[in-house]
């Protein structure tokens, strides 16, 4: 469903993605995972059509309405309530404002639905902006570092999330720099490193390709093994 085919992109005279090749199945979970500054959210961004390729093609297979994106900043209305957030974005997408209520019962925020965004914690934030992605029941969700700078206890909370959403019929396009988090969730990863692909396939075997298990598959061994660096 989702695909790259020799894609590159340049800043400048700076080449963030060189000639990236590679296909997701659909109604998987697929993991794109590397450190900051990989050329992850480059990716996502390329996809969803946010910016353009400087070469190569690219495509989700389904229309933009059939999208759903959580990107790191999450574009939420501070002072309007979660409720409120929502049926912004019900209303942007033509669809009944019960569906808002919906979303927000699905993340676990419905308790919450008349507080202020400026009064949540991250990790509630990160419910909310979870719960506008699925908000229209997208065929295709992409997720930029779902977990990042969450507690143990709220990552595993949007673990079961994005468990229960690929559950749905979801195709779950996520980037990360978590390796024991690509190993849980992924049916298939891509190692990226300063714009390049280094290794993809599903986590269990790249692991067992480069002898990495220990008591758990340890992509970052793997990582150290073809790059000579550690990553976070």
């Amino acid at each position: 469903m989702i695909r790259m085919n020799n894609v590159r992109k340049s800043y400048d005279t700076q080449t963030v993605l060189h000639d990236v090749t590679f296909e997701a199945k659909d109604k998987e979970i697929f993991g794109l995972l590397g450190p900051s500054g990989a050329g992850k959210t480059t990716i996502i961004n390329i996809l969803a059509n946010q910016i353009s390729a400087d070469s190569g093609e690219s495509s989700t297979g389904v229309t933009e309405f059939e999208v759903g994106l959580m990107l790191d900043e999450d574009g939420l209305y501070t002072r309007l309530t979660c409720l409120e957030n929502l049926n912004v974005f019900a209303t942007i997408y033509g669809i009944p404002k019960m569906k808002s209520e919906e979303a927000l019962r699905n993340v676990g925020l419905i308790g919450d639905k008349d507080k202020p965004v400026n009064k949540l914690s991250k990790g509630m934030r990160q419910r909310l902006a979870l719960a506008r992605a699925i908000l229209h029941e997208p065929k295709v969700l992409f997720l930029d570092e779902p977990t990042s700078g969450l507690d143990p206890t709220t990552a595993e909370e949007i673990h079961k999330l994005i468990e229960s959403i690929r559950a749905r019929g979801a195709t779950i396009f996520m980037t990360t720099h978590n390796m024991e988090e690509a190993v849980k969730l992924c049916d298939t990863v891509v190692l990226l490193n300063k714009g390049k692909i280094v290794e993809q396939g599903n986590p269990n075997e790249i692991c067992k390709r480069h002898n990495a298990f220990k008591t758990v598959p340890d992509l970052g061994s793997v990582f150290i093994k073809m790059t000579g660096e550690i990553k976070s």
